[in-house]
């Protein structure tokens, strides 16, 4: 097939099998999330449509690592046009230099990470917490990031353990929209330059901001400042780099939707660096040397659907599973742990390059998992299990390498240290 013939065949798929309400926009350079409102999950079973309808097919490789953001990037996918060169990565720099950029995995401890950087304190060690972070599986196995069950508490508690500050819920589930709304708006407008306001929005209403997962519904956190038009909000959003003005209505709508709810304060005025002694407390408390938690998730939630005593049917993986994308990139956190005791330690360059190969192929391994779920959602085809849970295996192994290698490299910085008791997990 042409290009031009994938493109009919793109719109043919969101025509007739996802019965896309967006068509007036389509066209080459109509824009998947913003003009066509297509998430992470509809993406993949667009990509499925190609190749089960129209037999058209791309690599595992190509559909999970590369970022596309028209109709034209994706015909240029199936017709075997090679991945742009501008889509890799740039190399990240000397773990030792101050131009190393790391990976934000997890808005809430993004949000008060930036302010440590900004008061020039080490925030690496908090992302201790995030590899293993908590998400729920409700009884209706469906995997979920963002829930009632799911608390910030323990991150609170650590920050305030770790850096001084006090993380205060100014959020009241109690009340409606409006009044935290009002409550909100009010914080924001007599803020003092020390304070950080969090609020949290569903980002799928806020399309001038980049959706990385285009999840629908996709609660996050934003930092909130005045601007100097009274019409607009200082958005800045730490967790994707960026910053900018939108209009404060906006902000409003993305606050009031029913998928989100929260938001915190906390002065920068009481941070100060953390202890060895509370970083390694942190490590110990987070590491879980013996445990994977999400590929036991995902495990669990493949038997429920796959003859399980839950006899759910296989085709409600696809939104069992669709949150899996957000919660796999959390396991970029391990980059952090092992470029805090890189530093402390002073080791090479390639050896922490090493690691951070390995984290991103455990990474792009969750991703090529769920694209290979989504298939057998997609197609009932059962058969296809043993492959998934092959892979989960394989992601097990990865992962408790990484650990084994993390572990080993704490235990060196806690012995520079001076520090000498060890709890029994990573021992």
């Amino acid at each position: 097939m042409t290009r031009a013939d994938i493109v009919e065949a793109i719109r043919t798929v969101l025509r007739d099998h996802l019965e896309n309400r967006h068509l007036e926009a389509f066209g080459p350079q109509a824009r998947l999330n913003e003009d066509l409102h297509l998430d992470s999950v509809l993406m993949m079973e667009l990509f499925l449509q190609l190749e089960l309808s129209f037999g058209l097919d791309a690599p595992d490789e190509l559909v999970t690592s590369r970022d596309l953001s028209t109709v034209a990037d994706v015909a240029g996918l199936f017709a075997g046009a090679a991945p742009a060169a501008a889509a890799e990565a740039p190399p990240p720099g000397s773990v030792h230099g101050e131009e190393y950029q790391d990976i934000k995995v997890h808005c809430f401890v993004s949000c008060v990470c930036d302010a440590l950087k900004r008061a020039g304190i080490d925030h690496r060690p908090f992302y201790f917490g995030v590899w293993d972070a908590g998400f729920e599986v409700g009884a209706d196995q469906v995997l979920r990031y963002h829930a009632p069950t799911v608390s910030h508490d323990v991150f609170r508690d650590w920050y305030r353990r770790l850096y001084g500050a006090e993380v205060r819920q100014w959020y009241d589930p109690a009340r409606g929209k409006e009044e935290n709304l009002a409550v909100l708006f009010d914080l924001v407008e007599r803020r003092a330059d020390t304070l950080s306001v969090m609020a949290m929005v569903d980002l799928f209403h806020l399309p001038e901001r980049e959706n990385k997962f285009n999840q629908n519904p996709f609660p996050h956190y934003l930092m909130l400042e005045k601007s100097g038009d009274p019409a607009t909000f200082l958005v800045r959003d730490p967790d994707f780099r960026w910053e900018g003005e939108i209009a404060r209505e906006r902000i409003a709508d993305a606050f009031r939707q029913p998928s989100v709810g929260g938001g915190y304060l906390f002065d920068r005025r009481d941070l100060h660096p953390a202890r060895p002694a509370d970083i390694a407390a942190y490590f110990e408390a987070c590491f879980r040397a013996d445990a994977n938690p999400l590929t036991e998730a995902v495990r669990a939630i493949l038997r429920a659907h796959l003859g399980g005593t839950a006899c759910l049917p296989p085709a409600n993986l696809s939104m069992a599973l669709r949150e899996l994308p957000v919660i796999a990139i959390r396991k970029y956190a391990y980059e952090h742990g092992f470029a805090f005791f890189w530093r402390a330690l002073r080791l090479s360059d390639d050896g922490f390059l090493l690691r951070c190969d390995a984290i991103e192929e455990l990474f792009q391994g969750f991703k090529s998992l769920h694209y290979a779920i989504l298939r057998l959602a997609q197609t009932g085809d059962v058969g296809l299990a043993p492959d998934l849970f092959g892979r989960l295996d394989r992601l097990d192994r990865q992962e408790m390498a990484l650990k084994a290698d993390l572990a080993a490299v704490f235990h060196r910085w806690r012995a520079a240290a001076g520090l000498t008791a060890l709890s029994a997990e990573v021992a």
